[in-house]
């Protein structure tokens, strides 16, 4: 996980916060457009995410939700003004991309597999988001009539040839995906914190739900690829969760949405 030190200016920020972040070492640690990520470097550290407004209502019940099943950090606040921000106590650890991982893909490959495993088992009734499949169709949707479309994240064999290629496949097979287990929704790599090996949490908990279990399934087989710079794992993270209870005919299906972001 990245991190800048950088010097902030406390007016950015909700007065709730200024104390916390007063004689505190910030540092900037966002890997992405849509989000802000400030680490405060006190006690046994802070994250705070920013984002516009409406944008982590739904991250914050769901981080909340999955705190009360040991499966990520506290929420410590959430406050939507003109911004929306999430403050959350630090998982302790290092993210999955992490060189001490990276080093022994197959430990990591393994290691991964079964933190999925478990958290497809968890109990899920009283989940905030009962259905992660109507949102996650919706965005498809939206991003298909607005001609987003983009196959270059994929492997060929993940890939159509054009977006209505992609959105028939999707049509004609969206029955088929089943809002029946707890699933992170974005299942990769630095989205899972390990400390030394033992699974500490999850981050990221945005597109969290109940939903199909193929979804995490195509990302956590994506980012071995990609953040491995090879597809040599595949297979071997299938086996590891358990290929008797994997349809690998979903992850085109899932790949028809997921060209459309």
């Amino acid at each position: 996980m990245q991190r800048k030190l950088i010097t902030p200016n406390f007016e950015e920020f909700p007065e709730s916060f200024h104390n916390l972040m007063k004689d505190a070492k910030i540092y900037d640690s966002s890997c992405s457009r849509e989000a802000r990520v400030i680490y405060i470097d006190k006690d046994n550290g802070y994250f705070l995410k920013c984002s516009p407004v409406g944008t982590l209502k739904k991250e914050a019940e769901l981080t909340a939700y999955f705190h009360k099943k040991g499966l990520a950090a506290e929420v410590i606040s959430y406050i939507s003004g003109e911004m929306d921000y999430m403050l959350t106590e630090r998982v302790v650890g290092e993210d999955c991309t992490y060189f001490k991982y990276l080093e022994e893909p197959e430990k990591l490959c393994d290691t991964y597999a079964k933190i999925l495993r478990d958290l497809h088992s968890v109990e899920y009734s009283l989940c905030p988001e009962q259905n992660r499949i109507e949102g996650y169709l919706d965005t498809a949707l939206n991003n298909y009539n607005a001609k987003n479309y983009d196959t270059s994240l994929f492997p060929d064999n993940w890939g159509y040839s054009s977006a209505e290629e992609a959105w028939k496949i999707l049509e004609d097979n969206k029955h088929l995906l089943k809002n029946d287990t707890l699933i992170h929704g974005d299942y990769c790599l630095p989205n899972v914190i390990l400390d030394n090996w033992r699974f500490s949490g999850f981050i990221d908990l945005g597109n969290a739900g109940v939903g199909d279990k193929h979804i995490d399934l195509f990302w956590g087989a994506w980012t071995l690829n990609f953040n491995l710079k090879t597809d040599k794992y595949r297979d071997r993270f299938l086996d590891a969760y358990g290929r008797s209870d994997i349809e690998e005919e979903m992850f085109r299906i899932i790949a028809a949405a997921e060209v459309f972001g």
